[in-house]
């Protein structure tokens, strides 16, 4: 690919693409592209990933293409020099004793990034993936693409419509981002969405207080859990051999809310740790330099962010009193502080290309204001959401056989449904650890630090 599309004669990068050719070539369409979000998640494995879990109809149609998006895991990767699971500690929970190194801390990593990658890092963005992703269209001999985009991948998938809309065959996007959020918004609505999750969880807890013992009422349930962050947060627990203070408890349990029952037991096993018994261990996630690079390449070169520290102290401040689980941690400053200005203002999303949008009423990641945001901006769309759906992602991970048949059946004949849709969420099995989701797939894994 070239590194810069507004010259196609300049530098070179690698971009890594992998296919699954269709099943069926009498009955094959053309191509389905896949991204799994992040924005810095490899996208190779992820046809033989979800291969098992596609129909059989869909296969039949369609040669499955995973790629690694510009700068990720095989595609000219970046590096930022980062060594230690401390500088990679993307969202860090604000407090005023400790701003003053979080600001240096944003700038050191923002200063190796860019003199790591010089002359490169500006060009890792949205717009040019898009790009890329019709260059491997015509490499493939195709007129047109299919594509299917999870979380991150929504917006990719949103820009090249806006940017290559002749080119859009059948596009599905799952857990959708909204394009008028992105970046710095769409990482606040995360705390913004923990609230209304920990609230629903805090009920659905004490209505079974019996079972879980952790409080009759929504208001024990709530002071067990603040009691236990404020002593982790004096001296961290003792979590299976991981210490957790107070800002990882809360971090983890911000994940596990979505799922009742999986954030219920975990509660209980905090407890028992606090008492001084052994729990299992909690998994404590750390991106790769690679990951980290790729994160903010995009995140911060996709648009402009707030250049002064004060910004990122008063919001934090603020957020940490308005979305205590999650809303300093979001709010606080990073390395796009110091990045430099990005080589093209962010993508308008503004066009009637017809799309199908699927997204669960639980998610943790892109709730589902974001995907009521990303329809109004595709005006061609239809929107299936799943009542009471939880986690993030869809199709086809056995969240709804209601959604599921939506989207097999206009990926199979090219139809979108006549109206936006609500469907049902199918029953969740039972959960027996308290840290794995329910029906755990390659696109419901938790990401190594909080990404799209």
């Amino acid at each position: 690919m070239p590194l810069d599309h507004r010259k196609p004669s300049g530098k070179k990068i690698d971009v890594s693409l992998s296919r699954m050719r269709a099943a069926d070539p009498d009955k094959r369409r053309g191509v389905l592209l896949f991204n799994p979000g992040g924005p810095s998640s490899s996208g190779l494995f992820y046809p033989l990933a979800l291969s098992s879990l596609l129909p059989q109809s869909v296969k039949d149609r369609y040669d499955l293409i995973g790629f690694d998006p510009r700068g990720v895991g095989a595609s000219s990767p970046l590096a930022c020099g980062t060594t230690t699971a401390d500088e990679r500690l993307t969202y860090r929970p604000y407090k005023d004793t400790t701003f003053p190194e979080d600001t240096m801390w944003a700038r050191d990593i923002a200063d190796r990034c860019r003199n790591r990658n010089e002359g490169t890092l500006r060009y890792i963005n949205t717009r040019n993936t898009a790009r890329d992703m019709d260059v491997m269209r015509a490499a493939l001999g195709e007129r047109r693409i299919s594509y299917f985009g999870l979380s991150y991948g929504t917006y990719l998938g949103s820009v090249y419509t806006e940017l290559f809309p002749q080119r859009v065959d059948r596009f599905v996007l799952d857990s959708a981002v909204d394009p008028e959020r992105v970046w710095r918004g769409m990482a606040r609505s995360w705390a913004e969405q923990a609230e209304t999750s920990f609230d629903r969880w805090t009920d659905w807890t004490a209505r079974r207080s019996a079972q879980y013992e952790l409080g009759e009422t929504p208001a024990e349930v709530e002071e067990l859990f603040w009691s236990i962050v404020a002593r982790a947060d004096q001296e961290p627990l003792d979590l299976g051999g991981t210490r957790f203070d107070g800002a990882k408890i809360r971090d983890h349990m911000r994940w596990e809310i979505v799922h009742p029952s999986i954030a219920a037991k975990t509660l209980g096993l905090l407890r028992d740790a606090a008492s001084g018994k052994p729990v299992p261990a909690f998994p404590a996630f750390v991106p790769t330099d690679n990951e980290l690079a790729s994160y903010l390449a995009i995140t911060c070169g996709d648009t402009r962010w707030p250049t002064d520290p004060v910004v990122y102290q008063a919001d934090s401040r603020r957020d940490s009193t308005r979305y205590p689980l999650y809303g300093d941690s979001v709010s606080n400053i990073l390395p796009c502080a110091y990045w430099d200005r990005p080589i093209e203002a962010a993508t308008e999303i503004d066009n009637e290309v017809p799309a199908l949008i699927v997204q669960n009423e639980w998610d943790p990641q892109t709730p589902l204001a974001a995907a009521l945001g990303l329809h109004r901006a595709l005006k061609g769309s239809r929107l299936v959401s799943v009542d009471e759906g939880q986690g993030h992602g869809v199709y086809p991970l056995g969240i709804s056989a209601c959604a599921d048949r939506i989207v097999t059946a206009y990926l199979t004949t090219g139809r979108l449904p006549a109206r936006d849709i609500t469907c049902t969420a199918d029953p969740l099995p039972p959960v027996d650890s308290p840290s794995t989701p329910p029906n755990p797939t390659p696109a419901m894994v938790r990401l190594p630090f909080p990404g799209l």
